[in-house]
């Protein structure tokens, strides 16, 4: 039998605020009734989805919110564009609000400066991901002016000869915000201005080192991880190239014992989307296949 296994979590994955609270207000609804509509998936991890689904949590997308009426309806963390709620009022939706606070405040500031430049001659961009349910509610706050830039070659083709205004997705990488800024502060052309705000959320920013640090201690990282996780996808990749054994996993049940030949330390660390309850079974599945004390 296995024994000489240590098996460690990384204390800071798991959960960041905004899923937490979405989650929270998700449980206390559903402790007094019985079906709670949620628009998307409240955490892109298929486990936790189900393990709330199973309390009464139904998954709608737009479209399907548009044949319903009187019912409630939750708005998880990412956020959504005005034109949700202008729709949840005609169907007379209830909202429970869970948009994270970072994001909301995010809305309110591109919305304000939107609506300060009425002839519209500055350029209002947005570092992120084109179609992520968050960059959606953000553009929404320019009524679809705004522009989405994924990375440096997307930047190159704005207009240096206009103003422009640089904000980001709150999950993006510090580090690509920074190199598109020093891009276009040197690209500026005469006349023209140049301002931008780093509204990346620390606490998942602050992610990328911390996980880094963890993934070089272990001889192995099993990377728990729901496949449509955005941020998931960024901090495996960050594991992957100081740990070159990391591997990504949906459950306890995805785990291939033939990756622990000669392993004296697993590192088991997760996305912004992963509950610390999926980490802790797959721990406890380790340690009971492997029959380690």
């Amino acid at each position: 039998m296995r024994t000489h296994i240590d098996i460690e979590i990384d204390k800071d994955s798991g959960f960041c605020f905004g899923v937490t609270r979405a989650i929270n207000k998700a449980e206390e609804e559903l402790s007094t009734s019985d079906t709670l509509y949620c628009l998307g998936d409240i955490v892109h991890n298929g486990e936790e989805c189900e393990r709330l689904s199973k309390m009464g949590l139904r998954t709608v997308d737009h479209k399907e919110m548009s044949r319903l009426s009187d019912v409630k309806m939750l708005l998880r963390a990412h956020g959504e564009p005005p034109s949700t709620y202008a729709e949840a009022e005609a169907h007379h939706i209830e909202l429970l609000d869970a948009t994270c606070p970072v994001v909301l405040n995010l809305q309110k500031r591109i919305k304000k400066d939107y609506d300060s430049d009425p002839s519209h001659q500055k350029q209002i961009v947005i570092y992120g991901k084109n179609g992520h349910a968050e960059v959606v509610g953000l553009v929404g706050q320019t009524d679809g002016q705004a522009i989405v830039i994924e990375n440096l070659e997307d930047a190159k083709g704005l207009d240096f000869s206009r103003d422009i205004q640089l904000y980001s997705q709150t999950t993006k990488s510090l580090e690509g915000f920074r190199e598109i800024v020093r891009y276009i502060s040197s690209h500026m052309e005469a006349g023209a201005v140049f301002q931008s705000y780093d509204t990346i959320c620390r606490q998942v920013a602050n992610r990328m080192p911390n996980i880094r640090s963890f993934a070089e201690r272990h001889d192995m990282i099993l990377f728990v991880c729901g496949k449509k996780s955005s941020n998931g996808k960024v901090l495996y990749n960050e594991c992957l190239s100081v740990n070159p054994n990391t591997h990504m996993i949906g459950s306890p049940s995805e785990i291939d014992y033939g990756w622990f030949d000669d392993i004296c330390s697993v590192g088991i660390c997760g996305a912004t989307s992963t509950p610390k309850w999926l980490m802790e079974a797959c721990k406890l599945e380790i340690e009971s296949k492997l029959g380690i004390d």
